[in-house]
């Protein structure tokens, strides 16, 4: 008999109990579960072991999940941290306490004097009214699989796959979720590997294959790496 969950306001069913390498990822817990895919990456592609020597020792980059860790994730996109940083004390401080029910009462003014973009405000509306409505339970998603969170996340309106995969490795933790479409994680493959240019989304993912199922080790490595070749430039990151 197979198991039913529910992750966006729908049931679902899997036909096979078994537990499988989708079904159970594993998840970047703790330090040790770091130190695991970090030795592991060599092995999968010895181009690793450089890039690895090459930079500090990736943070775990754990946060806790839920309406509040999604909203950081969506403000911080396509922005400087610093300015992410600056929108989110001004958002988090006009939009208090921060629920689903306070966001969809906030008006246009107070989303604008907070710094936040049309698309951002849109977005935002967007997820709390889901929540609010219980079309999407954030709650569930981390008995999810990564493609089960992917369909949930990006069923709400303005949520992509870059949001997506950011809460899956940071909020959630799965050791192999990958944000090919982080333009950090490219500038920084571009450098580690000496691509002759900012590998795409599509040649990214096509060249993170090769590390499950620890490409969120790998983007841990790179994200580390990059702020390596950024210090090395003079540039603060």
């Amino acid at each position: 008999m197979g198991t039913v969950k529910r992750v966006n306001g729908r049931k679902s069913a899997s036909a096979d109990p078994r537990p499988s390498r989708s079904a159970a990822p594993r998840i970047i817990h703790d330090e040790d579960v770091l130190t695991e895919g970090l030795k592991a990456l060599p092995r999968l592609d010895k181009r690793w072991r450089a890039v690895i020597k090459g930079c500090d020792r990736p943070p775990l980059r754990r946060r806790e999940g839920g309406f509040a860790a999604l909203c950081g994730i969506i403000v911080s996109q396509q922005v400087s941290v610093a300015s992410a940083n600056a929108i989110w004390a001004r958002f988090a401080e006009r939009i208090s306490p921060l629920t689903p029910e306070v966001m969809l009462a906030a008006t246009d003014e107070d989303l604008r004097l907070a710094g936040l973009s049309r698309p951002k405000q849109r977005t935002l509306r967007a997820l709390a009214k889901a929540l609010v409505d219980g079309t999407l339970a954030l709650e569930a998603l981390p008995e999810a699989t990564p493609e089960e969170v992917h369909e949930a996340l990006t069923a709400v309106s303005g949520i992509g796959p870059w949001t997506a995969d950011i809460y899956l490795m940071a909020c959630i933790g799965h050791a192999d979720a990958f944000a090919a479409g982080d333009l950090a994680l490219q500038e920084a493959a571009r450098h580690a590997f000496g691509l002759d240019s900012r590998p795409s989304t599509a040649e990214l993912v096509e060249l993170a294959e090769a590390w499950r199922p620890w490409r969120g080790i790998a983007a841990r490595v790179l994200w580390s790496y990059y702020r390596a070749v950024k210090l090395r430039e003079g540039v603060t990151v």
